[in-house]
């Protein structure tokens, strides 16, 4: 799952950023309000991870401007301001969730997993791909193919689960880079390649279609 981080605090924003990964989220991460309200109003981001203190423009102005323009994101205001006004104003400005610095890395992915499940608790939940073979469970991160469940990384999941969510359609690396691993990865987009290779081999070998000069997808 995609998702925004807005910190300006590089201490906190960068061992926030590593674990988030590490959990198989796709992070952007922005470092001033306007930033991440320019971020934010895309609307590609499911969660968004916002501090209150920023500069530029706090973080109850950014949710107050996302809301006002129908971005529905669930938004975790993430800040050392623990008074109950604040936590009631930012849950009033159209926050789903509020946790006060420090925290503990466990505590903020719990937060992060019940925000996903509240999001996509309208939908269904399950996603088929390769005619039926293949299914991703989006609440619980897992994958079954041909009726097993198939242990696979958090990394591993996010790539399914990018392709799976637009079947048919052919992804480059780079757009899949950009989505598995975030705008901010410095490594080479040949890391798409090696992860493909690793979800064949737990899957099957026509999981994941590929053609020469135009990506990867996977079938309906």
């Amino acid at each position: 799952m995609r998702l925004l981080l807005v910190e300006d605090d590089p201490r906190i924003a960068e061992p926030t950023v590593s674990a988030l990964r590490e959990a198989g989220y796709a992070v952007t991460w922005a470092q001033t309000g306007p930033e991440g309200l320019e971020a934010a109003m895309l609307g590609e981001y499911p969660l968004v991870v916002l501090d209150v203190m920023l500069p530029g423009l706090d973080g109850f102005g950014v949710a107050r401007e996302l809301r006002g323009s129908g971005v529905d994101s669930a938004i975790l205001f993430l800040t050392a301001r623990g008074e109950l006004g604040d936590r009631v104003e930012g849950l009033d400005l159209g926050g789903d969730a509020y946790l006060v610095k420090p925290f503990a890395v466990p505590e903020l992915l719990a937060t992060l997993r019940a925000l996903s499940r509240r999001e996509r608790g309208q939908g269904a939940p399950r996603v088929t791909f390769a005619a039926g073979r293949g299914t991703l469970d989006t609440v619980a991160r897992t994958v079954t193919w041909d009726g097993q469940e198939v242990a696979v990384t958090g990394r591993e999941y996010s790539l399914l689960e990018a392709l799976a969510l637009a079947p048919e359609r052919w992804f480059t690396r780079e757009e899949l880079l950009d989505r598995v691993w975030g705008p901010e990865f410095g490594g080479e987009s040949r890391i798409v390649d090696v992860y493909v290779r690793y979800v064949r081999r737990k899957l099957a070998p026509e999981a994941v279609s590929s053609e020469r000069g135009r990506g990867y997808r996977v079938e309906k």
